[in-house]
């Protein structure tokens, strides 16, 4: 007899939790490879799903489906935030990147795009965390619907360019409202993580006279920064980072739930604006960051610069088209925070109440 122990929790989120109302998720599995991978498509009210694969080492397959499904939901606002044709979808694949062989690894990617191509269509994939450019180029030759691929394959490459791009413009916006004007200079700004969005995000942040604070769990990436940018000051770890003496504004830019019950109330930062996905660990923080007078520049709006370049490459990718349209994330998180002072509400309130318009909107045609 087949051992479902779990299975009802993941069904209760899916179908009748507030973190549900997924259109469809599929549940992959390839014995050859030893392929385990969950797609979550959250919505296609705007078009066909798009969002990224996360290749990570899950302690439990419903950790996994977990984070499908929060991801895909999030993918839906982002993409509807970001004014691009598309619902919201993720995938995760469990395991660890770093310990796979190379070989076996193509044949795993292969296997994933497999799946992809058997849903026709619904769900384009690309980059996250744990999966790069090559990945893609090799999920594409089992599958069409695959984006964030290498030039040399007729995709438009890193995608972490733009999203860094699109945060410095969410922290522009951040500066204007709080301290009307949009620049950082003088600003002193903690980055966590600074790997693939980080360390652009360091260059645009020096590049604009800010003082920069990073930390990060690979020392490496630590090191490659401070051997090109000696001013860089470096932090033990997060927690001295949020505790940063004159800190104005803290960016998380590693894994989600970085804006929790412990951090929240001892961040010395007037604004949180960083590249992490999920950074509010439940419902209910987004009200302790405004009790406390900390401005909040939603995730899903201020990261979005990645998405609007993957989706324009199934286009035909234009780099200054897509720098264009990601510099208009400064406007939108402007008008976020205008909607939230007019609504009395959360910017992370008034971000989905937009993003639910839109899609609602979609809906009715």
């Amino acid at each position: 007899m087949t051992d479902v122990t779990g299975a009802d929790d993941v069904l209760h989120t899916l179908f009748r939790s507030d973190q549900g109302g997924h259109e469809q998720v599929v549940l992959c599995q390839d014995r050859a490879t030893g392929l385990k991978a969950v797609i979550a498509i959250h919505s296609t009210a705007l078009g066909p799903a798009l969002g990224g694969t996360r290749f990570y080492p899950y302690a439990t397959e419903a950790e996994a489906v977990a984070d499908a499904l929060n991801l895909s939901r999030g993918m839906s606002y982002k993409n509807a935030m970001a004014g691009l044709d598309h619902g919201g979808g993720k995938a995760v694949i469990i395991g660890d990147p770093e310990t796979i062989e190379a070989s076996h690894k193509t044949d795993l990617l292969l296997a994933y795009g497999r799946f992809v191509a058997s849903l026709g269509g619904r769900y384009v994939t690309a980059c996250d965390v744990g999966t790069y450019v090559a990945d893609m180029d090799v999920v594409a030759r089992a599958c069409q619907w695959t984006t964030g691929r290498s030039p040399e394959n007729g995709g438009a490459g890193d995608s972490s360019v733009l999203t860094a791009f699109g945060v410095f413009q969410g922290m522009r916006a951040s500066a204007q409202h709080l301290w009307g004007d949009p620049t950082l200079r003088g600003r002193k700004v903690g980055i966590a993580g600074v790997g693939k969005v980080g360390r652009h995000l360091v260059e645009h942040l020096l590049d604009d006279g800010a003082e920069v604070v990073i930390t990060d769990v690979r020392e490496e990436s630590v090191r490659a920064i401070t051997e090109q940018h000696p001013e860089v000051a470096v932090a033990a770890d997060t927690e001295g980072l949020i505790r940063t003496e004159g800190l104005d504004i803290y960016a998380p830019c590693a894994l989600g739930g970085a804006l929790n019950d412990a951090s929240v109330p001892v961040l010395t930062a007037k604004v949180v604006c960083g590249a992490a996905n999920n950074q509010l660990a439940h419902p209910g923080v987004e009200k302790d960051l405004a009790d406390r007078a900390i401005l909040y520049a939603p995730d899903y709006v201020v990261n979005a610069g990645g998405v609007i370049q993957v989706a324009d490459e199934l286009n035909g990718f234009d780099f200054d088209r897509c720098k264009a349209k990601a510099a208009k994330i400064f406007d939108t998180t402007l008008a976020i925070f205008a909607r939230a002072k007019e609504d009395g509400i959360p910017p992370a309130a008034a971000a989905d109440r937009i993003a639910e318009q839109r899609m609602a909107e979609a809906r009715q045609h």
